[in-house]
């Protein structure tokens, strides 16, 4: 079957969810998917699609990085979602490092754990330019004055590490309420208030075209029929089917051609 065109309409950005294991980053991205879903947006991507792995599912946990896509009215995002567990750091610093902004999920009755700290840190020193929060599991704090208080301690957090802790927006919500469709102001709505703030509040990358195409390599496949395929994040300049390239870095210098481009399973 041949596979579709990626049809560039919208401006593109590349964001992911970072925090503490266990405060929601992958109901949250479930969550999304399903919101905009049911706007014609994107492609519902269920729990256990974003943890795909068995030893994920079993645990219950994100290893590895998983990617998705969705849209909102203005733009086109690839969503990375990141392992919180402190063992799968490198892999969190993997997809940090593809991020023109990251999503910090902080579950409020917690509030800022030893990962939410770590992946703050993470961020700024792979270079990830803003970061939009998304207080999670806001359903089980009764209190008004403690979510208050969490959120004073995620802007001062942020701010010890050089982010604009007083400026970066915070949404309040819950991810398995969106997910369930509840559509409330903690529920769907809060996912509407924070797509909203990642388009106002993550600048538009502005891409390198004129340098020498450079690529860091993410991930390697080797698929029945391809070949070997290789995944990553363009940093600078363009490449197309038909060109020569060169894979550097652990052994000697390999020239071979590109024989295809794709995102999220469409030809560029």
């Amino acid at each position: 079957m041949s596979k579709g065109k990626f049809e560039r309409t919208k401006p593109h950005v590349n964001i992911g969810t970072i925090g503490h294991v266990d405060h929601g980053k992958t109901t949250l991205t479930a969550a999304i998917t399903k919101t905009q879903a049911g706007l014609g947006l994107a492609e519902k991507m269920d729990f256990d699609q974003i943890d795909k792995a068995p030893e994920e599912r079993e645990r219950g946990i994100t290893i590895s990085t998983a990617h998705v896509e969705y849209e909102t009215a203005n733009r086109h995002y690839a969503h990375v979602d990141c392992p919180g567990h402190a063992d799968y750091v490198k892999n969190m610093i993997t997809g940090a490092a593809q991020m023109d902004g990251a999503i910090l999920v902080v579950n409020a009755a917690d509030g800022p754990m030893p990962q939410t700290r770590e992946h703050i840190l993470l961020a700024r020193q792979v270079g990830v330019p803003r970061i939009v929060v998304f207080l999670n599991k806001c359903d089980t704090v009764d209190d008004a004055e403690l979510l208050d208080l969490v959120e004073l301690e995620v802007r001062e957090l942020l701010t010890q590490y050089n982010f604009p802790g007083d400026e970066i927006p915070i949404i309040r919500g819950s991810a398995l309420k969106a997910l369930e469709g509840e559509e409330s102001e903690l529920g769907t709505q809060s996912i509407a208030r924070l797509l909203a703030a990642c388009d106002e509040y993550v600048p538009e990358p502005v891409r390198d075209t004129a340098k020498p195409f450079l690529m860091p390599v993410e991930d390697v496949f080797s698929i029945s029929g391809r070949g070997t395929v290789v995944t990553g994040r363009i940093e600078r300049g363009i490449v197309k089917p038909g060109e020569e390239i060169e894979i550097i870095g652990l052994r000697d210098n390999q020239k071979t051609v590109v024989t295809g481009v794709e995102m999220f399973r469409k030809l560029l």
